[in-house]
């Protein structure tokens, strides 16, 4: 009884079938990406905490005291310097009213009139304010003065005290940095360890049952872990490894390929031999060395793979069928059946007359 090969369904099933292996590596990658997500939580070391442990307390604390002395100089300096502009507002009035008063005095003189004792009285109020502005204008900026010698020397020791912490925050960030490093590493083997497994099954699977009817779930799956950990290997190792650990895995990839489809060449599996056979015997093609089998009104034609199907067959009457030999390595392509003793194609595995299966032929 014939054994016929395994249905393909229709065009729109193949569709399917491709479009939701394609859908289901999408969701597999999103699933393996909230679990990496959730790996990635785990806490690792706080800078503030590694410094603490280096840095002296005492220095921090000074420098700390320090800055809010400066703040406090810097908000004592600004308010005698307001004082000072209210001040010098004032001076500046009243400077224009004693520069009219003695203006109308010059006048008076001239024209022999005598100020009033209320105006020499206003007059001399007015010089007297005039002094007393101009002594406190002196007296803040002596004060501001000295409030800026003040805050220069607390930014000096500051500055002395903030280079000596500096000098203790350096080993404190290479610790971190290492610390951050070795937690790094941690979690891409965290993430390595859960995805290497998924992979390794995937790939298990793939290559045991590739012909298979779930081989588009392993794949799929295979596919969404393979690009995960191309993922994690990429984020997680200096570029200069990972430059070679994908230059490794692509050599690997293309020399498994290589040597897959060598072997295919030199013992090839029966399913490859019939499918080879198959395409040979339709463009009319030896299997074996694809030179042109010449028979019947094909005879004194030339054709290519390529062009068999552009050329013009001429329509014979009386062709008989017959065995044929390749004349160019000796296969023999037709042959009489011997179930029913028709020709029948001797490299394929069932007979067009009959359908006799010959056990010899792979199918």
């Amino acid at each position: 009884m014939p054994n016929p090969e395994k249905p393909k369904g229709t065009w729109a099933h193949r569709i399917a079938i491709r479009f939701f292996t394609v859908a289901l590596a999408v969701l597999f990658f999103w699933l393996i990406g909230f679990l990496l997500q959730d790996i990635r939580t785990i806490k690792g070391p706080e800078y503030k905490t590694v410094e603490q442990s280096y840095l002296d307390a005492r220095l921090v604390e000074k420098k700390t005291l320090l800055d809010a002395q400066i703040a406090e100089t810097s908000r004592q300096a600004g308010n005698l310097t307001e004082k000072q502009r209210i001040i010098g507002d004032g001076s500046r009035s009243l400077q224009q009213t004693l520069t009219q008063i003695i203006e109308l005095q010059k006048q008076g003189l001239q024209k022999n009139v005598a100020f009033t004792e209320r105006q020499q009285a206003g007059f001399s109020e007015s010089l007297n304010l005039f002094l007393e502005n101009q002594r406190q204008y002196q007296a803040l900026s002596q004060s501001l003065s000295e409030l800026t010698e003040r805050k220069q020397l607390l930014a000096a020791e500051r500055d002395r005290i903030a280079g000596e912490i500096e000098k203790q925050r350096k080993p404190a960030r290479e610790e971190f940095e290492r610390q951050l490093a070795r937690h790094r590493l941690r979690l891409a083997s965290i993430q390595l360890s859960v995805l290497l497994p998924i992979l390794l099954i995937a790939a298990w699977l793939v290559a045991k049952k590739r012909g298979g009817l779930y081989a588009p779930v392993y794949l799929a799956i295979g596919a969404a872990s393979l690009a995960r950990v191309a993922f994690v290997i990429h984020q997680y190792f200096p570029a200069r490894v990972f430059r070679y650990i994908l230059t490794l895995a692509l050599i690997a990839a293309v020399m498994k390929l290589l040597v897959h489809f060598i072997r295919t060449v030199a013992f090839p599996a029966k399913t490859f031999l019939a499918r080879q056979y198959r395409e040979a015997y339709e463009r009319f093609l030896c299997p074996v060395c694809e030179y042109p089998i010449r028979i019947g009104p094909r005879r004194f034609l030339f054709w290519t793979r390529r062009t068999v199907n552009r050329i013009v067959v001429p329509t014979g009457q009386g062709e008989r069928e017959e065995p044929y030999t390749c004349p160019s390595c000796g296969s023999r392509i037709f042959e009489e059946c011997p179930s029913c003793g028709q020709v029948r194609h001797s490299l394929l595995p069932y007979c067009t007359h009959c359908g006799a299966k010959s056990e010899s032929i792979p199918s």
